[in-house]
């Protein structure tokens, strides 16, 4: 196993009724806060009505930003940092799912910037003063929860970003299971499908020594397969919601990946296929892990395959290990069909017109992933997923 620093500062209130618990947290912070959520599921559900009444009632001012995309853009995060400036947050609180937490982070870590967000999204500029972030959860997928990292997309670039940081890690999130209750089936799918490429990024690594880790991963995707699935079937199932809604933080919370740290690619490819056609993050996974999984398949890294085949589809492991590992895509494929997810680029309204664009500026970045990749290779992905 390679070296690794493992620290996790992110306070967790886990369950029913647990949004009671923002207003004290809110207070060691500050008092002035930025609510920040999407487009208006809160305010259905109850919750925005639940949050401030807690904030009204505790003497805590707040201020809003809300329509945030489902993938968040750079405008809003400007319009945040705005707010952020002109009010003098202390806190940033979003209520939603992976992208009003994903564009509260990056309103926190730009609101000290003089200069425009996305320098600091792009890179231009190192992220240094952030400032604290508390969650509310309500979509189980992303694990923004409980990572350090903040996913951004730019319509007039065309590019989707994302940029970590360690303080960009939530001080505190509130977890309730039956704020999952309302999310719709596709979108349930959808997380379901986000969750488990998380970890098969993670799973399929170039390091057999890392034992332990694998056995953490194969912990959370036997829950995210089996859970999601029932969640999907009964949205008000508590145990599959609460289950399901654990698994995605676990998921990309930084402990799967030590001892054993690879670079992500098909989250790469999937950020161009989003960044060019604003589709739903998860649904355009479940297209591309199949293939993906396809084409990264090689002789040495057979057993990784094999292990996944046996431990999570329960394949006979008697078998030869092709057989296995072409078993074990055929059920990963069969998982996300079930679940009514789109299983090619066309269904979600993808052709070839810019693949060539979208494959340069993946293929860029993927020198260090779990088989190094160029231009050509997420070319071929992209052609296969069609």
């Amino acid at each position: 196993m390679d070296n690794f620093l493992y620290h996790i500062p992110t306070k967790i209130h886990f369950g029913r009724g647990k949004v009671s618990e923002l207003p004290g947290e809110v207070q060691v912070y500050g008092k002035r806060v930025l609510l920040v959520y999407g487009g208006g599921s809160i305010k259905k559900i109850g919750l925005y009505d639940s949050i401030t009444k807690l904030f009204a009632d505790a003497g805590i001012e707040w201020y809003e930003l809300g329509g945030v995309d489902p993938n968040p853009r750079v405008e809003s995060v400007r319009e945040g940092v705005r707010l952020c400036r002109e009010h003098g947050i202390d806190v940033v609180v979003p209520a939603g799912g992976g992208s009003a937490i994903d564009c509260a982070k990056a309103v926190a870590a730009c609101a000290s910037y003089e200069g425009d967000a996305w320098d600091m999204v792009s890179g231009k500029v190192k992220v240094e003063e952030v400032l604290p972030v508390i969650a509310v959860l309500t979509v189980a997928a992303t694990g923004s929860e409980m990572d350090t990292s903040a996913v951004i997309s730019n319509p007039e670039t065309r590019d989707k970003i994302g940029f970590s940081n360690a303080a960009m890690r939530p001080k505190v999130s509130i977890m309730d299971p039956e704020y999952t209750y309302s999310v719709s089936k596709y979108q349930t799918a959808a997380g379901t499908a986000d969750i488990i490429s998380h970890v098969l990024e993670v799973y399929f690594n170039n390091n057999p020594g890392a034992y332990l880790q694998n056995r953490f991963c194969e912990a959370v995707l036997k829950t995210a397969v089996a859970y999601g699935h029932r969640a999907y079937r009964d949205p008000e199932d508590y145990e599959a919601r609460a289950n399901l809604m654990w698994a995605g933080s676990w998921a990309i919370n930084g402990l799967l990946s030590k001892g054993n740290p690879v670079g992500w690619s098909a989250h790469s490819m999937e950020h161009e296929l989003s960044a060019f056609y604003d589709i739903t993050h998860g649904a355009g996974l479940a297209v591309l892990i199949p293939h993906w999984l396809r084409h990264m398949m090689r002789e040495e890294n057979l057993y990784n395959y094999v292990e996944y085949g046996v431990e999570i589809w329960g394949i006979d492991p008697s078998l030869d290990p092709h057989e296995i590992a072409e078993k074990a895509i055929r059920a990963t494929e069969a998982y996300f069909k079930e679940m009514d997810l789109p299983s090619t680029l066309k269904e979600l309204g993808i052709d070839e017109e810019y693949f060539d664009e979208m494959a340069e500026k993946a293929g860029a970045g993927l020198k260090k992933a779990f088989i190094p990749m160029e231009k050509e290779d997420v070319l071929a992905i992209f052609k296969a997923a069609l």
